[in-house]
């Protein structure tokens, strides 16, 4: 036996390793270089399995022994920290179930926006055939300043009709934020900042429309904005405040004496200042009528200087439409006032689905009239 193999096979024993590929190697080595060495290998490799098995099985059995007590220590370890956690597990239960709650109300607001604009797309394309039908086009015989009333809008009325379609799609999401908000019982504060919320929306199309009213005043008063429903129940260019407040009202829970009191001396003061304004509007239509019918029978002098009175007229129509506006955000400021923090958010989702309810209505009729007899 050389030293190397010596050396080696020492250095096995004391890890208690026999590596039997090597070692085979090594007899085959020997066998064929000393036949009796290879025999006394095989003595010595027998002899190294003999002395390591009972050492290995001691190990194994102390090794087995610690392992027993240590997992009676861990058992008692793991029950002292599984009852820690507890609570949190349940605090994340209850998270994870808050926000899928709340993922469904997403997708199902998203899914209402979708058919929202699903049935205006329809009501356009309703409306635009009719108006083919009709002949208001520039083939049919008007000329493309008259289109502004027909679909095809101008420069001025068409930025406000891209506005307004925004509107209405933030209008009907807000309104899905509040009866989300609604069902699911939010603070007061949260509720707060939903409500101040759709207040400004609103504040901001009296803006956008009196913009556009100094664009194009007669587009504004003929609702061509609005979706045929709409345009049936409209007054000056917008709602009838008092009529929303006999809308909303039914819907607010909890109304205490006072607070019936005070929406009734604010309805008795809508009316008379839409009185006012309607009185005001009918003395204008007959002042307008006066100027258009004013010249000689047969002159057929249409120009300018013979139209320049109806045209001065007509500009008081923006100061109208300004006031009506103005009227209309005096009321909602005064029922804001009036509510506290759940009424008012009843009261707005109210005013939303009303405005929702009329604009299926019209794409409904639409529909409706399509259907053969």
């Amino acid at each position: 036996m050389n030293s190397s193999t010596y050396t080696h096979l020492i250095a096995s024993r004391r890890v208690g390793i026999c590596d039997p590929m090597h070692q085979i190697g090594m007899w085959d080595d020997f066998s064929s270089s000393c036949p009796n060495t290879a025999a006394t290998m095989i003595l010595e490799v027998e002899k190294c399995l003999v002395d390591q098995i009972p050492i290995m099985d001691k190990r194994l059995d102390n090794e087995t022994e610690e392992t027993s007590h240590g997992t009676v220590g861990t058992s008692n370890r793991y029950e002292a920290e599984t009852s820690k956690p507890i609570k949190k597990v349940l605090r994340r239960l209850a998270q994870n179930r808050e926000a899928a709650r709340k993922s469904r109300l997403r997708k199902k607001a998203y899914v209402q926006q979708l058919e929202n604009s699903k049935l205006k797309l329809i009501q356009l394309e309703q409306e635009l055939d009719q108006a083919r039908k009709q002949g208001l086009y520039v083939g049919g015989g008007l000329d493309a300043n008259q289109l502004s009333y027909s679909g095809t809008a101008s420069s001025g009325t068409a930025a406000f009709d891209t506005e307004y379609g925004h509107w209405v799609e933030e209008q009907n999401r807000q309104t899905n934020d509040l009866r989300s908000a609604l069902h699911s019982q939010i603070g007061e504060g949260e509720l707060r900042i939903i409500v101040d919320g759709c207040l400004n929306h609103y504040f901001d199309l009296f803006r956008v429309k009196a913009t556009a009213a100094k664009a194009d005043v007669l587009y504004i008063m003929s609702g061509m904005w609005k979706t045929s429903t709409e345009r049936f129940f409209m007054w000056i260019g917008g709602f009838r405040p008092s009529e929303l407040l006999k809308v909303l009202t039914p819907h607010l829970e909890f109304l205490t004496d006072q607070q019936l009191q005070e929406v009734c001396n604010l309805t008795q003061s809508c009316q008379q200042a839409e009185d006012a304004l309607s009185q005001g509007m009918v003395k204008l239509h007959q002042i307008l009528i006066e100027a258009v019918a004013t010249g000689r029978l047969g002159e057929g002098n249409y120009s300018r200087p013979q139209m320049g009175p109806a045209i001065e007229k007509l500009e008081a129509l923006v100061r109208f439409v300004n006031q009506a506006d103005h009227l209309r955000q005096e009321t909602l400021q005064q029922m804001s006032r009036i509510l506290n923090t759940h009424q008012a958010a009843q009261g707005l989702l109210a005013l939303g689905e009303y405005f929702e309810r009329l604009r299926v209505l019209s794409s409904q009729w639409a529909t409706h009239l399509r259907e053969p007899a």
